[in-house]
């Protein structure tokens, strides 16, 4: 499986929505090949490193396959989904969306050697960032999520380089049948007590599926996508 990476894009920290919360969610794409490190694109920047970037999340992958869907759907806001950014991503795509992706899978992008770690959890940024009020709801929903990879061997990558398939050890877990368990079926016991043995799944969603399982209960999710609380 290969798919072309239309655009590498990195962002720096600004200020976000009426409030102007600092954000590094609009990002911008670069010319010529960007050096991949540890914790993602050299010249990336998050503003709240508690819950964005690190090892788990050094790249946010986002297809632009939803583009239609989105647009379809917001008619309001066009321009923002006209082109690779729109979702604060670090690699836009084509021919791929979470259907088509796997817990665990082995991606070489350039140089690198990338494996997914957890599909997004969209928060209320997205909501200042589309002046849309449930957007981070809407992309929980629909789920148009892109994904987050880790980083397995550093390399570079530039727009034009082959996504390409190198290993899947999950291949019954796809990032949407994930989503589908965490925001649908959300207490089933048996897709949760295996999605917590997933080893290649990033330890905050192993540990989310542990505690569901624990407690019998879904979390609140109105802070992460209303910033409430």
């Amino acid at each position: 499986m290969r798919v072309a990476i239309d655009a590498v894009l990195t962002g720096r920290v600004a200020p976000l929505g009426p409030q102007a919360k600092p954000s590094a969610i609009a990002k911008s794409p670069v010319a010529g090949r960007v050096r991949i490190g540890p914790e993602g694109l050299e010249g990336d920047a998050q503003a709240d490193r508690r819950n964005h970037g690190g090892p788990e999340k050094a790249l946010h992958l986002y297809p632009l396959d939803h583009a239609s869907a989105w647009r379809a759907e917001l008619p309001e806001a066009p321009d923002l989904l006209e082109a690779p950014g729109a979702f604060g991503e670090n690699l836009s795509t084509r021919g791929l969306t979470e259907a088509g992706v796997c817990v665990g899978d082995l991606w070489r992008a350039g140089t690198a050697l990338l494996q997914v770690s957890q599909a997004r959890q969209p928060c209320w940024k997205l909501n200042a960032r589309f002046g849309v009020p449930d957007m981070a709801q809407r992309v929980q929903a629909s789920g148009r999520t892109g994904w987050y990879v880790r980083v397995i061997e550093t390399g570079a990558v530039a727009a034009g380089d082959v996504l390409a398939l190198v290993d899947r050890p999950h291949p019954d877990w796809t990032l949407a049948r994930l989503l589908q368990v965490f925001y649908v079926d959300r207490l089933d016991r048996a897709a949760l007590a295996e999605i917590a043995a997933l080893e290649t799944l990033s330890a905050s969603w192993r540990a989310l599926a542990a505690r569901r399982l624990d407690r019998s209960a879904v979390e609140d999710w109105a802070p992460r996508l209303r910033g409430e609380g």
